[in-house]
């Protein structure tokens, strides 16, 4: 996978391509999962993004979520533990799959919780959504291959967005 950061403007292809990779997993957890989510800013129709799929596939229980892992290892996927972010399992795709990044977790985690927040109030409000993309574009200008400051010069904003999501969503 190639280090250097790259934004493009939305695409439409992401839906179907997201649609595609939850084909492939679900029939390996269809008895345990209690959603797939496409989440991240491919996710938000008309947000410029990082052409990487993030996918959540969220399950009842911790239990289900070993089984979960035991599951898409058979399937190719590389687990690579929970990468800092407790209660939630990341992958690596299989090789004969297109890069995509995928998690699982329970509906309860908070990283989950904070992905919908965020996906779902974007999708809502487009001139924000709008502002985030024009703001990823001068990131991945200005760090271009440095994703932990591209990644830490967004913080602000998404933080702003969840602020503002959590108002709404507290009605």
């Amino acid at each position: 996978m190639n280090s250097s950061i790259t934004v493009v403007e939305y695409d439409p292809d992401w839906v179907r391509l997201f649609e595609d990779l939850r084909d492939f997993v679900l029939p390996a957890l269809s008895d345990i999962i209690v959603a797939i989510e496409h989440v991240g800013s491919t996710s938000v129709p008309g947000l410029a993004a990082k052409p990487i799929v993030d996918i959540d596939v969220v399950v009842p229980t911790e239990a289900e979520v070993q089984t979960a892992v035991q599951r898409l290892t058979s399937l190719g996927y590389l687990h690579e533990g929970d990468l800092g972010i407790a209660g939630r399992e990341a992958f690596i795709p299989p090789n004969h799959v297109p890069w995509h990044h995928l998690y699982v977790c329970t509906a309860e985690n908070e990283e989950y919780k904070r992905h919908i927040l965020f996906r779902d109030y974007l999708r809502s409000h487009p001139e924000d959504a709008k502002a985030y993309g024009d703001l990823k574009f001068e990131l991945a200008e200005r760090f271009r291959d440095d994703r932990k400051s591209y990644t830490r010069a967004k913080s602000d904003f998404v933080k702003g967005i969840l602020k503002l999501a959590g108002k709404v969503f507290d009605r």
